[in-house]
C-alpha cells in the first residue's frame, strides 16, 4: 500500500512539475502568436478611432479590391495548375519531360519581380511598342491603341503567372498517387478524355487543389509589392498608407483585424471543404497510371497549354532583367553588397532559428504528451497565414515599448544609454520572418518526426538517454534531409519577404527585397536587376531542391 502510495506521488509530481520541454514550447507558441494578440488588441483600444472614417471612405475599397485579387487570381491559378499538372502526369507530348520541372521555376520569381519586369517589357519605351511602332510606321501613341498597364487585370496576371504552381505542386502529387484502375474504367464505358478528368480526377484531387488555391489566395492578400506598383489600393497597401502616411496605429491595427478575420475565415472554410471530403483507395486494387501518348496538333496544344504558364513566370521576368544586368554597372554598387550582407545575415539566421524552434516545439509537445502545448502547436501556423504587414503592426509596438523601457534601465545601471537595442538594429525583421514561416519549419519537423519508428527512441531512453541525448543521437540522423528542406525554403522565403521587411527594418537598412522595391519604385529597373537576379537566384536553388525532392 505504501509503495502504491509512493508511486501515485511520484506520478501527480511529473504531472505538476513543468518539465523544460513543455515550457520552451508554450514559450514558443506564445512568442509566435503574440503580434497576432497585439494587432487585436491595438484594433479595440486604439488611440483615435478612425473606424466610421474608414467605413465611409477607404475600406470598402479596400476590401473590395482585395476580394476580386483573391478571387480572380485563386481562379486562374486553380486552372492554369490543374490543367497543366493533369496534362504532365496523364499524357506523353512534346517537352514533357523538362516542363513537369519548369513549370515550377515561377516560384523562384517573386511577383513583385515581375510585375516590374512587366510594365518594362509592355510599357511605351519597352520592346513591345517599340518594335510595334518600327514594325506599322506609327510616330505616337496617338496613332494605335494599347491596353493599359498598371491596373487590376495586370496585377492579376502577374500574381497568377508567380503562384499558380502552388496549385501545379499539390495537384501533380495528387493526380499521381491515385490508382489507374478507376480510370481504366472509365474508358472502358466509353468516358472521353475530358470526362475523365471531370468525373474521376478532378474530384479525387479536390482537396489538394483546394489547398494549393487557399495558400495562393494567402499570398495575394500578403503581396504588396505587385499591387503597390499597379496603384491597386488593397488591404495591405492600405496598412501602410493609414500607418506610415497618416501616421495612425489604430486605424492600421484596424485594417489589419478586417485583414486577419477574411485569412481566418479563408482557412476556415479550406479545413471544412476538406474535412467533408473522404476517399478510399484499396492498397490491392492500386496500380499505376498508364500515361498516353498525345501527337500532332494535339501533342502541340498540350505543349502550348503548358509552356506559356512557364514564359509568363518565368522565361519573360528573368529575360527582362538580364537584359538590364548587362547594361548596369551597378553589380559593384556598395549598397548592393552591404544589401546582400544584410538578407543572408538577418534571413540565414532567422531560418537557423526558425527550424530550431520548429523543432523543439514539436518534439515537446510529442515528449510530454500534455495538452495545452499540443492545442497550440496547430494554432501557431497562424502566423505563416497573417500578411507581412500584420504581423509588422503587432511586432513593432510592443517592441518599441519594452526597447524603450530596457534603455532606460540600462542607462541608469551604466550612465549611458545603449540607444534602441531591439528595433533599432535587425532584431525586429528576423522576429517577423521567425513568426511569419514558423509554420514550414513546423509543419517539416511534424512529418519527419512522425516517420521515426517509435522503438528507436524508446529503447535509447530505456538504455539511460536523456530526452535531449535521444533527439541527438537518434532523432537528427534521421531527419537531417527534411530539417535541411525546411531550412532552406524558410531562407528563401526570408530573403524574398517585402512587406515586413519595409515596416520594420532601421533607418538606412536594406535587403535584396526592399533594394528591388527602391530602385523599380523610381523606374530605376537598370539599377534593380542585380539585385532581383541574386534574389532569383537564390529562388532557383531552392526550386531545385523542390524538384529533386518530387521526383
Amino acid at each position: 500500500m505504501s509503495d502504491a502510495l509512493t508511486q501515485l506521488s511520484r506520478n501527480i509530481q511529473r504531472r505538476i512539475r513543468p518539465d523544460p520541454w513543455s515550457v520552451g514550447a508554450l514559450v514558443i507558441a506564445l512568442v509566435v502568436l503574440a503580434p497576432v494578440v497585439a494587432v487585436v488588441w491595438f484594433a479595440f483600444h486604439p488611440t483615435e478611432n478612425i473606424w466610421p472614417h474608414l467605413l465611409s471612405t477607404t475600406l470598402p475599397r479596400y476590401m473590395g479590391n482585395t476580394l476580386v485579387l483573391m478571387g480572380a487570381v485563386g481562379l486562374v491559378t486553380a486552372m492554369i495548375g490543374t490543367v497543366t499538372a493533369w496534362l504532365v502526369t496523364m499524357y506523353h507530348f512534346p517537352g514533357r519531360s523538362w516542363l513537369q520541372w519548369a513549370l515550377l521555376l515561377p516560384l523562384a520569381v517573386p511577383a513583385y519581380v515581375g510585375a516590374y519586369a512587366l510594365v518594362d517589357f509592355l510599357e511605351y519605351a519597352g520592346p513591345v511598342q517599340t518594335g510595334l511602332r518600327n514594325l506599322f510606321g506609327w510616330e505616337t501613341s496617338r496613332d494605335y491603341w494599347f491596353p493599359q498597364i498598371r491596373t487590376r487585370g495586370a496585377a492579376i496576371v502577374v500574381l497568377s503567372a508567380a503562384l499558380y504552381p502552388y496549385v501545379y505542386l499539390l495537384a501533380r502529387a495528387a493526380f499521381r498517387e491515385q490508382s489507374g484502375a478507376g480510370y481504366e474504367v472509365a474508358r472502358a464505358l466509353g468516358v472521353g478524355p475530358v470526362g475523365r478528368f471531370l468525373r474521376v480526377g478532378l474530384p479525387l484531387a479536390r482537396p489538394a487543389i483546394a489547398a494549393g488555391v487557399a495558400v495562393v489566395m494567402m499570398e495575394t492578400v500578403n503581396d504588396f509589392g505587385t499591387v503597390d506598383y499597379f496603384a491597386v489600393q488593397t488591404l495591405t497597401t492600405g496598412i501602410f498608407s493609414v500607418w506610415l502616411q497618416a501616421g495612425n496605429l489604430g486605424g492600421a491595427a484596424q485594417i489589419a483585424s478586417v485583414l486577419l478575420i477574411l485569412i481566418v475565415v479563408l482557412v476556415t472554410l479550406e479545413k471544412i471543404s476538406r474535412r467533408r471530403s473522404r476517399f478510399y483507395s484499396s492498397a490491392r486494387s492500386r496500380r499505376p497510371i498508364m500515361m498516353q501518348s498525345l501527337s500532332g496538333v494535339r501533342g502541340w496544344i498540350a505543349f502550348a497549354a503548358c509552356v506559356l504558364p512557364f514564359v509568363a513566370g518565368f522565361v519573360v521576368p528573368v529575360a527582362v532583367l538580364l537584359s538590364h544586368a548587362f547594361e548596369s554597372s551597378n553589380w559593384l554598387a556598395p549598397g548592393l553588397r552591404r544589401a546582400l550582407l544584410h538578407t543572408l545575415s538577418v534571413g540565414g539566421i532567422a531560418a537557423v532559428v526558425t527550424v530550431l524552434g520548429g523543432l523543439f516545439m514539436v518534439y515537446g509537445v510529442r515528449l510530454s504528451g500534455r495538452r495545452l502545448p499540443a492545442l497550440l502547436l496547430p494554432v501557431t501556423a497562424i502566423g505563416y497565414a497573417a500578411p507581412g504587414a500584420v504581423l509588422a503592426i503587432g511586432i513593432l509596438i510592443p517592441l518599441a515599448t519594452i526597447d524603450n523601457r530596457l534603455a532606460d534601465a540600462i542607462l541608469v545601471v551604466t550612465g549611458t544609454d545603449p540607444g534602441l537595442i531591439l528595433t533599432g538594429t535587425a532584431f525586429a525583421v528576423g522576429l517577423s520572418y521567425v513568426v511569419r514561416f514558423f509554420a514550414i519549419a513546423q509543419g517539416a519537423a511534424d512529418a519527419a518526426l512522425g516517420r521515426v519508428p517509435q522503438s528507436l527512441p524508446l529503447a535509447a531512453r530505456s538504455l539511460g538517454r536523456t530526452a535531449g541525448g535521444t533527439l541527438r543521437a537518434i532523432h537528427l540522423p534521421l531527419i537531417r534531409a527534411s530539417l535541411g528542406s525546411a531550412l532552406l525554403l524558410v531562407f528563401v522565403d526570408c530573403v524574398k519577404e517585402l512587406p515586413a521587411t519595409l515596416l520594420l527594418r532601421p533607418f538606412g537598412y536594406d535587403t535584396l527585397a526592399t533594394r528591388v522595391h527602391a530602385k523599380a519604385s523610381l523606374e530605376n529597373i537598370a539599377d534593380a536587376a542585380p539585385a532581383a537576379l541574386t534574389i532569383t537566384l537564390v529562388g532557383l536553388v531552392a526550386v531545385g531542391f523542390l524538384a529533386r525532392s518530387n521526383r
